[in-house]
């Protein structure tokens, strides 16, 4: 793969061009990257998608362009802000929101769980592999029975034996499980009730990983239902610096805003297919973008982006400034992605029937939509951290 620098034109979508507020390094990075994705990714996304499979190949490619770690200090490719993070989340969704989340998985959830709550001896151990696409992480907070109350419902269990932990549970939802080597497990401790984090390796005994068949989004991301059984871990895989459900909430308001913009791209990635499909199908003797009530679902749809872009903008220079708090991520999250889903929406209803097959370019995004709406925290739970910083007054039960 050719890693040549290249400096992106401004996407026809970025309407009011906030792109040129990156400084140079990263407009160039973002050039590598949307070369590489329209080159290696675009041609293949339908298919693999459609089958239900993930491409491998593109693992060590994207661990080149500095996708795994990107915002983690000790192994990042170049010194960059919240906001070039929340622009390559753009990019990868407006192609393939399969990739992008595999990448959320790897760099947001599991790196950044150890960046932020391990030592600094397990810094050294794992980053480093982990950025290089030697070791692939997945991130086990999800349960059965636990999802939006994961802070108090926790079921899986850690006992402590000597040196060692002893787990016991069950996580759902596990993105890239089935083929991860390591899985950042959060657990309740038996002795003092409280969230730990560990690094279990999936060759551990009484470790599984069963694949979630069926889905109708994200089809390209391997989902596993994960069962634990005696797992064994050793004390030093035991995240030093978690001791609490907090460390568990910094990792995802570290990437909360970055699924926003990534449901940015998904709203992109349907737009400027619909925009495509408007300017070439002909109806009535001309293309259907002369038509008054097709470009206002177009511009409909730009204005939603421009807005979602307006907004994860601030959100992410808000968290490079060390300003922004829980609510800031949770409002950006629960904002784009409600406008993502009705952008979608909007452009499938462009392209009328042909918008539910893959081939005319918005199904895709269309179905991955639903997913991006739900995962990181639902826009109910998103709205209820919002309310309770700007009342003062939890309304969570």
């Amino acid at each position: 793969m050719s890693l040549t620098t290249a400096t992106p034109a401004i996407l026809e979508s970025d309407f009011y061009r906030f792109q040129e507020g990156l400084t140079d390094q990263e407009r160039e990075s973002l050039g590598r990257l949307r070369a590489y994705l329209e080159s290696e990714v675009r041609p293949i996304a339908d298919d693999y998608w459609a089958r239900a499979e993930f491409p491998m190949q593109v693992v060590k490619p994207l661990s080149e362009l500095g996708m795994y770690g990107a915002g983690v200090p000790l192994v990042r490719h170049f010194e960059n802000s919240a906001v070039y993070r929340g622009w390559a989340a753009l990019e990868l969704g407006r192609v393939d929101a399969s990739v992008a989340t595999f990448i959320g998985v790897q760099s947001g959830l599991a790196m950044n769980s150890i960046a932020v709550a391990g030592s600094d001896e397990q810094q050294q151990e794992w980053l480093p592999r982990m950025a290089s696409g030697e070791l692939i992480g997945a991130f086990g907070l999800t349960e059965p029975l636990s999802g939006s109350d994961s802070a108090r419902g926790l079921r899986t269990t850690a006992r402590r034996e000597g040196d060692t932990w002893v787990l016991d549970g069950e996580k759902r939802w596990i993105g890239n499980a089935t083929f991860a080597d390591v899985v950042v497990i959060w657990a309740k401790d038996v002795a003092d009730d409280q969230v730990k984090g560990f690094l279990v390796t999936t060759d551990t005994p009484g470790f599984s990983a069963t694949k979630i068949e069926d889905k109708i989004a994200l089809r390209g991301v391997q989902n596993a239902d994960i069962v634990m059984t005696g797992v064994r871990v050793p004390e030093s895989r035991r995240l030093q610096r978690a001791d609490s459900f907090r460390a568990t909430a910094e990792v995802l308001r570290l990437t909360r805003t970055e699924v926003a913009w990534q449901a940015i791209g998904i709203a992109v990635g349907a737009y400027e297919a619909a925009l495509d499909y408007a300017r070439t199908r002909i109806q009535f003797g001309k293309p259907i973008a002369a038509h008054q009530m097709v470009q206002d679902r177009l511009v409909q749809s730009l204005a939603n982006i421009t807005a979602s872009i307006a907004l994860c903008t601030q959100a992410s220079a808000m968290q490079d400034a060390g300003t922004g708090g829980d609510e800031h991520s949770a409002m950006a999250k629960a904002f784009a992605t409600a406008k993502m889903r009705e952008t979608v929406a909007w452009c499938r209803e462009v392209q009328g029937g042909n918008g539910i097959v893959l081939d005319k370019g918005v199904a895709r995004f269309f179905a991955d939509a639903e997913a991006i709406y739900s995962y990181e925290g639902t826009r109910e739970v998103n709205t209820l951290i919002v309310g309770r910083a700007i009342t003062g007054q939890a309304a969570f039960v």
